[in-house]
């Protein structure tokens, strides 16, 4: 990197903009090298994917540059909106610490920007509850300690930025010894190198003029670096996080009030908004003490026992991704290593993530002390890229399997992210429209995870996939159309006569993913007479390959089915469960579900 001819003595809105998207570049290059070495502090493999997303925020935002002010201070928000994990949102802090330490004058020498990053260290120091020194928080003091030390000395940006890098990758090295896990498992930490290539990425910009992309690549020298066996025990299994909006937030206070739900507890941001992260076993725990400083926009929870296991106990090549209307139970989610995207419930300015923050008897609850009729969501197009891009670091292709179209947006938001992350050097991913809901997805997808498991290859299970939705078949009872009918998800004609004359429909998922009214009764008892004449004649020289119950709290017409269902096939159920709290919001309490596959 020659630095003779080049001398650069003050930065604009649009340099500082450039150079930070060249920094963004080329972390995303090398997120599979930072997921790869991520060891603390927990082994979960998503520190570059969580870096990348912080980034990507940044790329894709409006950000202004005619002002070194407004760009520096609409980087950091834009940073801290898609800021994940614990270095993303340090990091975000940090460069919230430096856009307000700045001045209004409208541009930058040298001297200004070693103090404001000096000052911008204090800034994520503060946002950890207990700071840990070998990690990102260390290199980022080192180098702006460093610059601060120079100031006087050097003012050209070049030759500061090159001496200040130098000293990151010192700082960097030595984090192996200062983090007993560093030198058990032979690697720097994660973050801190995250920050090392955006350092580097800033100076080439700088002395090379090198192009900005969004495009993920591989690095050759990301696949040599090994990582020695690691046999750590997670102490808490969720990393939780969430975006607060209020008045007067308070860091400190917040950080008090979470210490007792987990650890790695970080709050960042401004006294209006800010992120907060912690890993805990109780999510929903952490969102209810959370809510009661401001609203809560924002929820994320990652499994990280699950992540633990793709990284280092990964069964297959192939990633196989649904969504949390599949109402499969969690230990046959774990089991197959199934990646799930939740969906999310609302009740009024609240909001919840499917399965994961709310379960179906928190849902009951809250459904008996509320007047306010919950709505339902599909997971952002953000949400799954980051999904994508996580998955894309460690599978060579991914099969995802999504609620029918004609029911959620899910499909579509799934579809648009996973052609998004293909594009920027992404892995390959298949993405269908189950035609189905609750276990009749869930069906496709075990039967799929069992097709994995026994060897078979993508260019073997891509031809079955079509065939295996077809042969999906779901039929329900339910009480009331009352809920359904408002939620739009049946034919207006139909439901206005049911409802006119209070018949208790049985209604089915069509070969189109539509909900459809095949039968009808006057009585509760009939529309089971209804449901089982139905499977019958659907079963009648057929044989079946799997079954499942799901319901809506109704536990004994639940236990009924079952029994009948045994009757008929010979096999008990492949699991019985609740209905997704989603799914529940759209139909109402009592309903109960038949789902079956033929072979």
């Amino acid at each position: 990197m020659s630095t003779e001819t080049i001398q650069l003595r003050e930065l604009d809105g649009s340099q500082l903009y450039y150079s930070i998207l060249a920094g963004a570049q080329r972390i995303f290059e090398h997120q599979k090298i930072l997921n790869k070495i991520n060891v603390f502090p927990v082994a979960d493999a998503d520190t570059g994917t969580n870096l990348a997303s912080t980034m990507r925020s940044i790329v894709d935002a409006k950000i202004p540059i005619e002002n070194l002010k407004q760009t520096a201070t609409a980087i950091a928000d834009a940073a801290m909106s898609g800021a994940r994990g614990n270095s993303g949102i340090i990091f975000a802090q940090f460069l919230y610490g430096f856009s307000n330490e700045l001045k209004a004058d409208g541009v930058l020498d040298v001297q200004s920007f070693a103090e404001s990053m000096k000052k911008a260290v204090a800034y994520a120091y503060d946002a950890i509850a207990n700071p840990v020194e070998g990690t990102i928080l260390t290199v980022i003091k080192d180098w702006a300690d460093y610059l601060y030390a120079l100031k006087d000395i050097i003012d050209d940006f070049i030759k500061i930025l090159l001496e200040a890098y130098n000293k990151a990758v010192e700082s960097l090295s030595e984090t192996t010894g200062k983090l007993e896990i560093l030198a058990r498992t032979n690697v720097v930490d994660a973050g801190a190198k995250g920050f090392v290539y955006f350092l580097e990425g800033i100076l080439d910009f700088f002395t090379q003029g090198q192009g900005i992309t969004t495009k993920a690549e591989t690095n050759d020298d990301d696949q040599s670096v090994e990582v020695a066996d690691l046999h750590e025990k997670i102490t808490f299994r969720f990393c939780t996080e969430a975006m607060i909006a209020g008045e007067k937030l308070d860091k400190k206070l917040i950080q008090e009030q979470l210490v007792n739900s987990g650890d790695s507890i970080v709050a960042a941001g401004s006294p209006k908004k800010m992120r907060v992260h912690i890993h805990s076993d109780h999510p929903a725990e952490v969102f209810a003490i959370l809510s009661r400083f401001g609203d809560i926009t924002y929820q994320k929870v990652d499994d990280m026992v699950m992540q633990q296991e793709v990284m280092h106990n990964r069964k297959a090549d192939i990633a196989i991704l649904t969504d949390s209307t599949c109402d499969l139970p969690k230990e046959v989610l774990d089991h197959h290593q199934i990646h799930m995207m939740p969906l999310s419930v609302h009740f009024g300015d609240s909001f919840y993530l499917d399965r994961l923050s709310m379960d179906a008897p928190q849902f009951y609850k809250m459904q008996q002390q509320t007047d306010v009729r919950p709505t339902t969501s599909q997971p952002t197009v953000k949400d799954f890229q980051n999904k994508f891009e996580y998955l894309s670091t460690h599978y060579k292709s991914t099969l995802g399997f999504f609620v029918s179209d004609k029911l959620s947006g899910t499909y579509q938001n799934g579809l648009k992210s996973a052609r998004d992350i293909s594009d920027r050097g992404g892995i390959p991913s298949y993405i269908y429209n189950s035609k189905a809901l609750t276990a009749g997805l869930g069906l496709v997808v075990l039967r799929v995870a069992r097709a994995v498991e026994e060897g078979m290859s993508l260019d073997e299970i891509l031809p079955k996939v079509d065939s295996w939705i077809s042969k999906s078949n779901i039929r329900v009872t339910i009480p009331t159309l009352s809920y359904i009918i408002k939620s739009g998800r049946i034919g207006h004609f139909k439901s206005f006569i049911a409802r006119a004359l209070d018949l208790k429909p049985v209604i089915e998922i069509d070969k189109e993913g539509k909900a459809e009214i095949v039968g009808k009764s006057l009585s509760i008892k009939g529309a089971h007479k209804k449901l089982f004449s139905i499977i019958k004649k659907i079963l009648k020289g057929e044989e079946i390959w799997e079954y499942a119950i799901t319901h809506a709290n109704n536990d004994p017409v639940a236990e009924y089915y079952a029994a009948e269902m045994e009757k008929i096939t010979g096999k008990k159920p492949i699991f019985m469960d609740h209905v997704s709290p989603v799914l529940v919001a759209n139909t109402g309490p009592g309903v109960v579900a038949i789902s079956f596959m033929l072979k």
